[in-house]
């Protein structure tokens, strides 16, 4: 299962990479390059909140830039906050790159690596016990666009290991906002 969903994912980013080579961008030309470079850039967060079974806060703001009307590639921060009262919990903080690809203007497809530093803390009746480590991460997801800066989606985590990753699960939920 994990070849497959790795040859899926290189498979996207070959696309991805094929249109940023073959793309035209349908957009009049404005004499200031930096007024077509303004409209391009986007400025996104993606947040996530949960009470369920503990506490989890997140936000990844990132940059992004459209090479084309399909194609945007960006990067950016990524920070989550994960608790369960009186057993365990923690922070990761790290950066991401990200691609994105709609086919239409209703769906939006996503290939994302990150890297993040985790720390942990469990409450043990004999102590606390720490850990830091990093963690790389490769999400390949899809979501539909609620409007032209509204999305939510899913993500599946390729390089996903159970014993191993700060999630408990593969696949994420996703809202991301764009300014």
């Amino acid at each position: 299962m994990k070849k497959f969903l790795l040859k899926v994912s290189l498979s996207l980013l070959f696309v991805f990479l094929c249109d940023v080579s073959y793309s035209q961008v349908t957009e009049i030309a404005v004499k200031d390059s930096a007024n077509v470079v303004n409209k391009r850039l986007k400025f996104g967060c993606g947040f996530g909140l949960s009470f369920v079974g503990g506490t989890n806060i997140g936000l990844s703001p990132n940059l992004m830039y459209a090479v084309s009307n399909k194609m945007s590639i960006g990067a950016g921060l990524q920070g989550n906050y994960t608790a369960i009262k009186d057993v365990q919990s923690t922070t990761t903080i790290g950066a991401n790159i990200i691609g994105q690809y709609s086919p239409t203007p209703k769906l939006t497809t996503l290939l994302e690596f990150a890297e993040l530093n985790v720390n942990t803390k469990q409450e043990t009746v004999t102590g606390d016990i720490k850990d830091n480590f990093w963690e790389s991460i490769l999400f390949v997801g899809a979501g539909l666009n609620i409007t032209n800066k509204i999305a939510l989606g899913v993500k599946y985590n390729v390089l996903y290991k159970e014993d191993e990753s700060v999630y408990t699960s593969p696949v994420i939920p996703f809202v991301n906002i764009t300014f």
